[in-house]
């Protein structure tokens, strides 16, 4: 049984407890790796080593910075085939997404690798009496906590932004997809990244990520992962004064008017419903569709469902694997009996899938399709994270803008229409971070992303995140 291990100060070593916990692979419900069950005293050792790197680091001049990262991010190329192969069996989701999800690994880092030699600041002359000009110097020792759904592509996007800005990092990923982190270890030392510059902790949040949270020397924490997790660090961390990045769950609408190209909407619709099982925070999970062509797309997407082939995500064929994990399985399942017991009719799907060969003990679930709840239900309002997605018909514009912006959550939306002025209309009405038109999960890494009310705050991407990851000073000089 293969043991993982903590990357402290360019070593990797075993917890000092030397306490484990079980890995799973999903598809099979197997325990294929021990994850290390890290504590307050690893985080300690990554911490310290932290701390010493820093300042050689942050002064480390950007062009080198540039080639270390873009050396990451070429070594995570070579080892594409490798990483994704390893996500799909960490994860559950099918190997061919994984090798995408791989991809934009690389990409964020040498995205960010380029922004270390490009982040400049501003400065303001003042009636010819002074100038004005700002600095923006690295925050020292941050932490980075990251999800299961897309395990090295969250994580990634995280550290290479906190390394381009001059920090060094304290990453802890999910204790249920460990892996490619531990492989991303071997990467940097490879590319030779310096000795505490990144430091990697495995373990369970309410003992390494509450470590890595309450430690009075790392100063800012980027966060993803679920809102009830989200509101607690803010709770902690903000008495102490820490910057914070929170970027957590969602409950997405997505609006389909009668004047859409419902091809491409269709298309589209079942990606974004179903992709990566539905574990994607920006899945469109509630889809509202304008009542004139309400039957047409019910149809239509029910027989597109209906080819979705559900089972081993090492095959070419599958489109949907298996649930992360046997506890967010079970609960996918009790949401969708919620769904029925709240009056909703099961379109298509609504049970798990068992199979009679090798992945009999997997875990697998139908994608499911549920109309007739009401807005305010707790299946309209509390994110499922699973292939799970409810259909609701609506009259008007001011209707539906009504219905999205009812619930809690506000991280992303989807309107499919061919009115460029109700495109624009709708888009800024609808409290999301994220306005996709006519399309879904087209993302352009220079842009802020992140989502508002229960959604999180803070944003990721292009200079936002190099912002995060530094503090601003101006310093006046009079003339």
């Amino acid at each position: 049984m293969q043991k993982l291990q903590n990357y402290i100060n360019n070593e990797l070593l075993a917890p000092v407890d030397g306490e484990y916990i079980d890995n799973v692979n999903p598809a099979l419900g197997e325990v294929y790796s021990l994850c290390p069950s890290s504590n307050e005293k690893d985080v300690q050792l990554a911490v310290d080593a932290a701390k010493k790197a820093f300042r050689p680091w942050a002064n480390t001049p950007a062009e080198d910075k540039f080639k270390i990262l873009n050396r990451i991010a070429d070594i995570i190329d070579q080892r594409a085939d490798e990483l994704a192969l390893a996500e799909s069996i960490d994860q559950g989701k099918p190997v061919w997404l994984a090798k995408n999800e791989v991809i934009r690994a690389a990409q964020n880092f040498r995205f960010f690798a380029t922004a270390a030699m490009h982040f400049a600041s501003e400065s303001h002359i003042t009636e010819n009496v002074a100038v004005n000009y700002t600095i923006r110097q690295a925050i020292g020792v941050v932490g980075c906590i990251s999800p299961w759904n897309l395990p090295l592509y969250l994580f990634t996007w995280k550290i290479a932004p906190a390394l381009a800005a001059g920090n060094t990092v304290v990453a802890k990923p999910s204790e249920i997809t460990p892996m490619t982190a531990y492989m991303l270890s071997s990467i940097c030392i490879e590319a030779g990244l310096p000795a505490g510059v990144l430091n990697i902790v495995h373990g369970l949040g309410p003992q390494c990520g509450k470590a890595i949270i309450e430690h009075p020397e790392i100063k800012a924490i980027s966060f993803t992962g679920g809102s009830a997790t989200g509101k607690w660090i803010s709770q902690t961390a903000g008495p102490m004064l820490k910057k914070l990045s929170l970027e957590l769950g969602g409950k997405n609408p997505n609006i389909i008017f009668a004047d859409c190209d419902i091809e491409q909407a269709l298309k589209t619709t079942i990606t974004s419903s179903f992709l990566n099982q539905g574990e994607i925070c920006l899945c469109g999970s509630r889809i509202y569709i304008e009542r004139s062509i309400y039957n047409t797309f019910k149809e239509r997407f029910l027989e597109l469902v209906k080819t979705q082939t559900v089972g081993d995500p090492l095959l070419k064929e599958t489109r949907i694997g298996a649930i992360a994990s046997k506890q967010h399985y079970d609960k996918i399942l009790r949401c969708i009996e919620t769904a029925k017991q709240e009056g909703g009719t099961i379109l298509c799907g609504g049970k798990a899938i068992v199979f009679d060969n090798h992945l009999k003990d997997g875990y697998y679930i139908e994608p499911t399709v549920i109309e007739g709840l009401d807005s305010n239900c707790q299946t309209q309002q509390e994110e499922i994270f699973g292939p799970v997605v409810t259909l609701t018909p609506f009259d008007t514009e001011e209707e539906v803008m009504q219905l999205a912006n009812s619930n809690g959550y506000g991280l992303a939306a989807s309107i499919w229409t061919t009115n460029l002025s109700k495109a624009h209309r709708v888009g800024a009405a609808v409290d999301s971070g994220i306005i996709w038109i006519n399309c879904w999960l087209f993302r352009d890494l220079r842009t802020p992303f992140g989502g508002m009310k229960n959604s999180g705050n803070g944003r990721e991407g292009g200079w936002e995140a190099m912002r995060f990851f530094t503090e601003a000073k101006n310093i006046c000089i009079k003339l």
